[in-house]
């Protein structure tokens, strides 16, 4: 009787399986089992109590934890579409540009190098109510009573917060559909310019079409990075004033940390991520009809 041989590769990924089941896969299991319980951090022996979905039905009738989600869809929203169009601006100029090219597409990567929490740190200093970059300047051209609370003020916070995101993470956009650009076959342009096509023309039906497969992955990438957003926002604001700025994962932070309801949050977490699945399906509906039509054009 022959002893079977555990197979080479197996031997190889064990190292791997053991570390990612013990990062990932357990973590993963044990706060899903925790969001069946009433588990709170300061009583240990809660988390032996199972409840069922009590804590995803109170989700559904909690008016704070669906005002942090439209926060985060109105967050999500207009910080995407703006990266989008200051990305594509961005692109498009540096795809003209014939000298030093390279060390603009590594200028265009620093943003990217910083980590949220120092994005965090710069911004709420340039953003300070008493010695902010931002109300300095304001002062030095004319404004001498330009004194804004930035941080205070629920509507400014959330401006600031968003500028903070868009500063760091608008190359990412542009670095994509610079790629795109570069891999845009020439015979279709130039067929373009000699029917006579203006400039407008020839980027609405030639080169959009091209780029959207581009932009439809930018999308998908920032998509769950926007929807995760804590660092900055925990460190800028932490969700003030008066709860303003807080975004579901900030309001997690609150709910598993502060208010030590740790079962109830990791429910919030698993609605998050649904959330976010659903917007990642949609946005790759919409690349692959992006590369369908493409590929029908060509």
């Amino acid at each position: 009787m022959t002893r079977r041989r555990v197979p080479e590769w197996f031997v190889l990924l064990l190292p791997a399986i053991i570390v990612i089941a013990a990062v990932v896969l357990i973590p993963l299991i044990f706060s899903l089992y925790s969001s069946f319980t009433p588990y709170k951090l300061t009583r240990p022996s809660t988390l032996w109590k199972w409840v069922g979905f009590f804590n995803y039905e109170k989700i559904l009738t909690d008016a704070k934890f669906w005002a942090a989600f439209g926060r985060t869809v109105l967050f999500l929203t207009i910080v995407l579409n703006l990266e989008l169009l200051l990305g594509l601006g961005i692109a498009l100029m540096m795809n003209k540009v014939t000298w030093g090219q390279r060390t603009l597409r590594t200028i265009l990567m620093f943003p990217m190098m910083f980590s949220p929490i120092l994005v965090g740190f710069q911004f709420k200093f340039i953003f300070n109510d008493n010695i902010g970059l931002v109300n300095n300047v304001l002062q030095s051209v004319g404004f001498q009573n330009a004194s804004l609370p930035w941080l205070v003020d629920g509507n400014l916070a959330m401006f600031s917060i968003m500028f903070a995101e868009i500063w760091m993470s608008t190359s990412v956009f542009a670095i994509l559909i610079l790629a795109g650009l570069f891999a845009m076959p020439r015979d279709p342009l130039e067929a373009a310019k000699v029917d006579g096509c203006t400039a407008w023309q020839t980027f609405r039906h030639i080169t959009l079409p091209f780029l959207m497969p581009f932009i439809f992955i930018a999308m998908t990438i920032r998509s769950l990075d926007v929807a995760r957003a804590y660092d900055i926002v925990q460190i800028m604001t932490g969700g003030g004033p008066a709860r303003r700025t807080e975004l579901l994962w900030t309001l997690m932070s609150r709910t598993g940390y502060v208010d030590a309801r740790m079962g109830l949050a990791n429910a919030m977490g698993y609605v998050s991520i649904l959330l976010s699945i659903l917007f990642t399906i949609y946005f790759f509906r919409k690349l692959s009809a992006a590369r369908a039509e493409l590929g029908m054009a060509g």
